[in-house]
């Protein structure tokens, strides 16, 4: 039981770093550029993990280092950016906490892991908390922003399960650290070109933006993956995407204490459903071998 809270706290590490994001970009980031942000988010962070684990992919996991690392960070940043960029904030937030019924969808069809009751009654409730968080009126809706946010949701998830698929097929001595490192760094190779051909040069950044950059490559994206992804290998998929409900909660304080926004009883009902979501989840699931015929023989015998 220990066990399972430390890694329920190692795993909560990741969004509530993430919650940080909105505030440090809006406040510290030059503005309008999403790529250019997502890739130096990415690529420092990866290099200096690499340089300190020392350690290439071998075999297979050159590829599969390439599509994790473009489907959690190389394609999920910019399409989160670009949601955000084209639908009201509260409705990108609410569309990314469907997050945890797409990853038990994936869950389900690529690891037999069949999420529990109390799982699929965590996420709608977090889903249904998030929307009293941060939902407002719904003006402003265009098929980019929806299709972006859906994009989003799906290849950030899709990655979450592969990952989680693919982990039992890496060298025992290849630590999270070192694996984190292998998809910065192939995100960042893919954002980069991409962000000089849309975006043009890089801006000129002030300190508070270097601050801005350190913060959320340093604490928000390596450290954030590190922790996100050790508690997604120790923990069912469902229950460790329920914790990342925590990411817009977080959002949610940090607007009121540092900018002013208001919080009544409504965003306390939404609070109170998002943690009460994230508490129901940590059941863990059943799979299908564990309900077969044959796994039922072999716990009675």
């Amino acid at each position: 039981m220990e066990e399972k809270y430390r890694v329920l706290a190692l795993t909560a590490v990741a969004p509530l770093a993430w919650g940080t994001t909105y505030l440090v970009t809006e406040a510290l980031l030059p503005p309008d550029r999403p790529l250019f942000a997502a890739a130096v988010r990415a690529l420092p962070a990866g290099l200096l993990l690499l340089a300190w684990r020392r350690r290439l992919p071998t075999g297979d996991w050159w590829w599969r280092s390439a599509v994790l690392g473009t489907l959690t960070i190389g394609l999920f940043f910019p399409l989160i950016f670009l949601a955000a960029y084209h639908l009201p904030g509260g409705l990108a937030a609410t569309l990314q906490a469907t997050s945890p019924l797409v990853v038990m969808a994936f869950a389900f069809g690529l690891l037999s892991e069949r999420a529990g009751t109390g799982q699929v009654v965590g996420a709608l409730a977090g889903l249904v908390g998030v929307a009293l968080l941060v939902l407002r009126s719904p003006g402003g809706v265009d098929a980019v922003g929806l299709a972006a946010a859906a994009g989003s949701v799906l290849v950030s998830s899709l990655g979450f399960v592969l990952l989680k698929r693919w982990k039992p097929r890496l060298p025992a001595d290849v630590d999270m650290v070192t694996q984190v490192s292998w998809q910065l760094v192939a995100a960042g190779v893919l954002l980069v070109p991409i962000a000089l051909l849309v975006e043009g040069a890089p801006p000129a950044l002030d300190l508070p933006a270097v601050a801005g950059f350190v913060w959320l490559g340093g604490v928000g994206t390596a450290l954030a993956y590190v922790c996100w992804f050790s508690g997604l290998t120790r923990a069912p998929a469902g229950a460790t995407a329920l914790v990342g409900l925590l990411n817009p909660v977080v959002g949610t304080l940090l607007g009121v204490a540092v900018m002013g926004e208001v919080f009544g009883p409504v965003q306390a009902l939404g609070t109170a459903l998002v943690l009460g979501g994230v508490v129901a989840g940590q059941r863990r699931s059943r799979t299908r071998a564990q309900g077969s015929p044959r796994a039922r023989l072999a716990r009675a015998a």
